[in-house]
């Protein structure tokens, strides 16, 4: 498609959008004294809330008024198997099987609980291959795990770093690190899409480098989840983890998702950190003090889960199943995220660097470097703020910006590049 600079075209693009209805399922923020809605291009950060939240999560507040602990049984959507009503939806967001996916945890606390499972270091294989600008938390978990296994984070922990000069890494650089270092690698570690850049990572390529050598291969899609569209299952990826508060929507600090692959299901070898939620349902009150691990990633649950927490995810979950699902969704991204790039180029070539690759390497994320003799990139960002749009900024010099099919229209891409153009 010719797109156009336009606020007329942008609106013209909005009405053929067979997605644009959605953003009536969401409460956009209006900008600081004023009813006009911002330009809320933040969802890589914190996803907005679909109106079926309070719905969700007054209908359990009601249950537990009226119900007290019989809710865990007598009544519609019972607590007890709660989590079960997730799993349908999270494993189509993934490409997995129902069995593969559970929502319980943290993000980092899922990582952990995999590592112990899947990071198994021998005197020959102890290393693991993950970003040098990894996300933070995700450095940490893995040294902590590589010291707690002691070993010297320096010499078992292998950094990928882009080519001198770049931003992103290049597939071709990942794959031939995996080869040189074959022999001693006992797990990789990636992002699904990396959270600075916004750069989406072949995990089919990697996972097939990966089994090639006998290395295990788990993925961070924390900014993967909701945004692209992912085989995990048929990849052969052992495991993933992902948070559901970004382009899930569930709110800040919510339930996380963990996916294990089914072919360690079953595996009675695979060491892991036990509780009584990962327990054979069928003899979970018999109380007894042998542990049998539910066949599926249920197996890896410690405690009962937070119930409001997954309201909110099963919320965001039917209204992603609206939408059409994440096909839908990539579909709408892929022009959105487009029509923004165009837009940027078309006026602010001279000011502004999109260190995001193209050709398919993105999802929703633009993460934009500014090149001004007048402002700081920080300055800008706090321009642009001002003038009502929200996205975050991330050290040392990038301002990421999101616009989410589910709530974004085009008008919002024009609104975001007059205030950006205005602030530089």
């Amino acid at each position: 498609m010719a797109f156009e600079d336009s606020l007329a075209f942008a609106q013209s693009l909005d009405k053929e959008d067979p997605l644009a209805h959605m953003r009536q399922a969401f409460h956009i923020p209006r900008i600081k004294y004023s009813t006009e809605e911002e330009v809320y291009f933040c969802g890589n950060s914190l996803g907005l809330q679909p109106k079926l939240t309070s719905e969700y999560l007054n209908a359990e507040l009601s249950k537990w008024q009226k119900l007290g602990v019989k809710g865990h049984f007598d009544c519609e959507f019972p607590w007890m198997p709660y989590h079960e009503f997730l799993a349908d939806e999270s494993a189509k967001l993934v490409g997995a099987h129902p069995s593969e996916v559970v929502c319980m945890n943290s993000l980092t606390a899922n990582l952990h609980f995999m590592m112990v499972s899947f990071y198994r270091p021998s005197s020959k294989r102890y290393k693991i291959l993950l970003e040098d600008h990894a996300f933070p938390s995700d450095h940490y978990a893995v040294e902590s795990q590589v010291r707690f296994h002691g070993y010297d984070p320096s010499e078992a922990m292998v950094l990928l770093k882009p080519r001198d000069g770049e931003e992103c890494l290049h597939l071709e650089d990942i794959l031939s690190t995996i080869d040189q270092h074959a022999d001693e690698l006992a797990l990789i570690m990636l992002p699904g899409v990396q959270y600075y850049t916004g750069q989406v990572f072949d995990m089919q390529a990697i996972t097939d480098a990966a089994q090639h050598h006998d290395i295990t291969v788990g993925f961070d899609l924390a900014h993967a989840a909701g945004n692209i569209e992912m085989q995990l299952h048929d990849w052969g990826v052992d495991f993933a983890a992902w948070c559901t508060y970004k382009y899930l929507n569930s709110g800040p600090g919510s339930v996380a998702g963990c996916f294990v692959h089914e072919k360690h299901h079953d595996n009675p070898e695979l060491p892991r950190f036990a509780g009584w939620w990962g327990h054979d349902k069928n003899s979970r009150f018999e109380m007894e003090n042998e542990f049998i691990p539910i066949q599926s990633a249920e197996g890896w649950q410690l405690s009962n889960p937070p119930i409001l927490s997954l309201a909110a995810i099963r919320a965001s979950l039917d209204t992603i199943k609206e939408a059409g699902g994440i096909a839908a969704l990539r579909n709408k991204s892929k022009q959105l995220t487009a029509y923004l790039r165009f837009l940027l180029h078309n006026r602010l070539a001279a000011h502004i660097d999109i260190i995001t690759p193209d050709d398919g390497l993105s999802g929703c994320q633009l993460s934009i470097c500014v090149n001004s003799d007048n402002k700081t990139g920080k300055q800008v960002f706090a321009a642009i703020e001002a003038a009502g749009v929200t996205c975050d900024w991330r050290a040392p010099n990038v301002i990421r910006v999101a616009p989410v099919p589910l709530y974004n229209s085009y008008e919002d891409c024009i609104r975001f590049v007059d205030i950006l153009e205005a602030s530089l």
